[in-house]
């Protein structure tokens, strides 16, 4: 078995009945004898063990899955709930446009600045974090 690395030259293999290694890796039979030198590569080591990666169903999440032509869970709600037209609450109620709160925010940044202004006065500190820096501290 030979482990040449790919051969940039030999290009792309074939399609279909066409195609042939391009990296010379033979890895030859795994009947008696033939595949001993691959039983010994495995061998040598432990093989991960892999999870279970198969989505777990939607029942199993939590949530029971309503059928789709199932009887409304909300007879009082308008279909037209949570958008500015018809009757209902408007998108207000969603509140997704609201306005942000700094206050914490701009109070834990103020405590970090002697900090960040002793990493925008490293020599290695790229312009890029010198200038998110400085926008931070503009906006304080």
């Amino acid at each position: 078995m030979t482990t040449a690395p790919m051969n940039p030259k030999a290009g792309v293999s074939g399609p279909g009945k066409y195609s042939v290694r391009t990296d010379k890796l033979e890895l030859g039979s795994t009947s008696y004898g033939e595949g001993k030198a691959t039983q010994e590569i495995k061998s040598g080591a432990p093989l991960a063990k892999t999870a279970n990666t198969r989505p777990a169903p939607a029942s199993a999440i939590g949530q029971p899955v309503t059928p789709l032509y199932a009887p409304t869970e909300r007879p009082n709600e308008p279909v037209t709930a949570g958008i500015d037209q018809g009757a209902g609450v408007g998108s207000d109620a969603l509140m997704v446009n609201q306005p942000a709160d700094y206050t914490n925010f701009n109070a834990n940044i103020q405590s970090y600045t002697p900090v960040l202004s002793y990493i925008a006065s490293l020599q290695n500190t790229s312009p890029e974090t010198r200038r998110a820096i400085r926008q931070l501290r503009d906006s304080l």
